[in-house]
């Protein structure tokens, strides 16, 4: 293995050091890190890695023992998903339509994959958040863009995982209030230990709370065939006249299964954790032990929700997340509609650690302020003050709206994820398509061609929410209208990318060899990237299609408000 030694920007240039095994007279490059605490040894929750450790790990307990090390970023964006906004969502799905939507959880296990495995290499690689290389590579007005859409989404997303503690606090017989204003003191307390250590064990724990799941599921006990079946075997429940309803709960499983904070978490948190390329195999199975936990808990959800309300009189019926734990209970019992309770309560906290600290991030990144769980509280005032308002504010919004309040914030914040949610999937597309940024690391025609893929889909299911939310009676022929639209549009765009690459000169295949040593330069010293004519016209659409997507929500938004 090789020891990846990084320096700030600032730094003068590297003297040799020893850095790879097979050579050790080769220099070791600047890197781009923005942080001199993102440099060191690893301290995670289960085990360290100290930066000069460059021993060969041979045999299951040395590569038993890297990984628990490594573990963390993998698992906490991706269990931190499953949140507050995931239980309603996924509680809907089932109590109103049984286990006929499982597949979607199938269908996206690969782009979840592929989606944080590209901020994962990003993070590994540059040493640098997202939120800054979408300023230094596309100008100031994505950058902007992305921070402020960032920090509006996240603050209210925020707010409807405080409301989740109130729905988990309410059924339990706690006082909303006070459970509120606890919940509030744990996330910023874990936070404020100046330890990333102490914050990682915190948050771990609290991942490992979200499997109370799987003991409710067998309380309630489902019928694991059909659930089996229903995984893997697509179908739409209802008639052509209930297509609409049935679309806005595919899209909002979409929305809160693969969510823009998780780009800017990630990517940040590996940095933080000071992970590099040479743990990326590491990493990657930290990954996927996420995407695991939170199908199965996604899955387990849905299924034992269907089973509760199955021939009862609320079938159809959603409403709340307390509501399906009163389900719960009247079928398994109290013991059930606990556990479900505090598994809610679990997973608005470790959902609302996970948000604070993505806007918190993206913040430092952009404006320079000093961003590490290593730093203690007066190395990093502005950091931490960021994370902690954003908790503050959130609670105080919670306690003092209305439940109608909460359900339209609730609701904005699942329809501007939606629309948000293809444009963050470009930048990450186009960033790792930039060879000064990746180098050797970047993507392959696969992982471009899908991920291709994944943007179309995304962009379709957009538009459609954006447009169910406007015109809330839409008809399903609309709907199918703005599907095929979208679909030979799609095509348009694949044949002329096609046709257009075709014609042009064959680009040179990527060099990979040496990649494990690979870091980005300081930012400063990149070429700027070359704006192709398409790229304009893409980029210029895109920006066209947020402003106006999000003008209308905004606008339907105020005007449901005031009908009320």
């Amino acid at each position: 293995m090789t020891t990846q030694t990084t320096q700030t920007t600032h730094a003068a240039p590297a003297t040799p050091t020893a850095h790879n095994s097979l050579d050790s007279t080769a220099p070791e490059p600047r890197s781009a890190v923005l942080d001199d605490a993102h440099v060191g040894d690893i301290r995670g929750a289960l085990g360290t890695i100290r930066l000069d450790d460059t021993t060969p790990r041979h045999g299951l307990s040395a590569r038993l023992k890297t990984l628990l090390a490594v573990v963390g970023p993998g698992l906490i964006v991706m269990v931190g998903d499953n949140d507050a906004g995931a239980f309603s969502t996924y509680g809907q799905a089932g109590q109103n339509y049984g286990t006929r939507l499982l597949w979607t959880l199938l269908m996206l296990v690969p782009v979840l994959y592929v989606n944080q495995e590209m901020v994962l290499r990003l993070g590994a690689v540059t040493g640098v958040g997202h939120a800054r290389l979408i300023l230094e590579r596309f100008g100031k007005f994505w950058g902007a863009f992305s921070v402020i859409d960032l920090f509006l989404l996240n603050a209210l997303t925020l707010v409807t995982e405080f409301i989740g503690v109130t729905l988990a606090a309410g059924y339990l017989g706690l006082p909303k209030a006070a459970s509120v204003v606890l919940a509030a003191g744990i996330i910023i307390a874990s936070a404020f230990t100046g330890s990333f250590r102490r914050f990682e064990r915190v948050a771990v724990t609290l991942c490992l709370g979200s499997l109370l799941l799987v003991p409710v599921y067998f309380l309630v006990h489902p019928k694991t065939s059909q659930l089996a079946h229903d995984f893997v075997v697509p179908s739409m429940p209802g008639g052509a006249g209930e297509l609409a309803a049935v679309m806005l709960v595919i899209i909002s499983i979409v929305g809160t299964t693969v969510a823009p904070w998780q780009l800017f978490f990630q990517q940040s948190y590996v940095i933080d954790k000071r992970i590099t390329p040479r743990f990326m195999t590491y990493e990657k199975a930290d990954l996927w032990i996420g995407i695991v936990i939170v199908i199965v808990g996604a899955a387990a959800m849905m299924g034992f929700t269907a089973a509760a309300f199955a021939g009862t009189d609320g079938a159809g019926h959603f409403s709340d997340a307390a509501a399906v734990a009163r389900g719960i209970e009247d079928k398994a019992g109290r013991l059930a509609g606990v556990l479900f309770a505090i598994a809610l309560l679990d997973a608005s906290i470790i959902g609302a650690f996970a948000v604070s600290l993505s806007t918190a991030y993206a913040i430092g990144d952009v404006f320079g302020i000093r961003h590490s769980l290593h730093r203690g509280v007066k190395g990093a005032k502005g950091f931490y003050g960021i994370y902690a308002g954003l908790v503050v504010a959130a609670a105080a919004i919670t306690l003092l709206s209305t439940d109608r309040a909460q359900g339209l914030m609730t609701q904005f914040v699942q329809v501007l994820a939606g629309v948000l949610l293809p444009s963050a999937t470009v930048f990450l597309l186009l960033l790792c398509n930039d060879r000064a940024v990746l180098g050797p690391w970047v993507n392959g025609p696969r992982t471009n061609a899908f991920t291709s893929a994944v943007v179309g889909v995304l962009v379709t299911l957009s538009l459609i929410l954006t447009a169910a939310v406007v015109w809330p009676d839409i008809s399903s022929g609309a709907i199918l209208w703005i599907m095929a639209g979208c679909g030979v549009a799609g095509v348009l765009v694949a044949g002329y990318s096609f046709t257009s690459g075709r014609r042009g000169t064959k680009e040179d295949p990527i060099d990979r060899t040496g990649r494990e040593n690979w870091r980005m330069p300081p930012l400063e010293t990149l070429d700027k990237p070359v704006m192709s004519t398409a790229r304009k016209i893409g980029m210029g659409a895109l920006r066209a299609y947020l402003l106006l997507a999000m003008a209308m929500v905004i606008v339907k938004i105020v005007q449901t408000a005031l009908d009320h």
